[in-house]
């Protein structure tokens, strides 16, 4: 069966979850929050608190404030809010980024913070394709992938959560040129890439490996997982 190609994962949200059911929304590492401001955009009942752990973005966020939109610096491990305020959480290729030892804690604490029968959509980067082999170069995020899995299935087979769908497809990316490639995945904020020379040309020839008239081109494999607080 071939993996439908989704370029837009709002799209695939709202096909899940009936955001108008479930208006109160907590993002846990929200990066710039492009979905959430979105979804906003298109549900007006909605409201969504964003929560980014890394300083320099939950910075850029606050100075680009949004109608039904607030901000708050911390970590899904440690989410500062009361229990049983949200109707959905979000967590959008984050839930790897929470240290290993505190991926249990993460998803007791959402628990924690859903309403009975909250949701909690996770979309996490299958570890495989061909910009994960660009990638895994500099950044090897096979064992934190693996771990962020093995605690989603643990908390299902611990009986907190029961999982609703399990859903994969490939997200088109698109880069124009390797100086692109190199600002938006070797220059975030939230990681600090140091690439010696001899590393930085062996990306630069795979990505370039795939470069086109029109730029480099991949599908990036996904794998969302939707689970109900029992």
């Amino acid at each position: 069966m071939n993996t439908p190609l989704i370029t837009d994962e709002l799209d695939l949200l709202q096909s899940l979850v009936d955001l108008n059911q479930h208006p109160q929304i907590i993002e846990l590492g929200c990066g710039a929050a492009h979905l959430s401001r979105q979804l906003l955009a298109r549900w007006p009942r909605c409201e969504v608190t964003g929560l980014e752990v890394d300083e320099r973005q939950h910075a850029k966020n606050l100075l680009n404030p949004q109608q039904r939109l607030q901000f708050v610096q911390a970590g899904a491990q440690a989410i500062p809010f009361e229990a049983q305020g949200f109707d959905l959480a979000l967590m959008l290729k984050s839930l790897h980024h929470v240290p290993l030892d505190q991926l249990r804690q993460a998803l007791a604490e959402v628990h924690r913070v859903l309403r009975p029968e909250g949701l909690l959509y996770i979309s996490e980067p299958v570890f495989s394709g061909a910009l994960n082999e660009v990638i895994r170069l500099f950044h090897d995020e096979e064992q934190v992938r693996a771990a962020a899995l093995r605690a989603v299935r643990e908390a299902v087979a611990s009986g907190a959560w029961e999982q609703v769908t399990e859903t994969f497809f490939d997200m088109p990316v698109h880069y124009r040129d390797f100086a692109e490639f190199e600002q938006r995945m070797i220059g975030v904020t939230f990681v600090d890439h140091r690439l010696d020379a001899p590393t930085l040309q062996a990306v630069r020839e795979r990505f370039e490996s795939h470069m086109t008239a029109d730029g480099a081109h991949f599908a990036r494999p996904m794998r969302v997982t939707l689970l109900r607080k029992c």
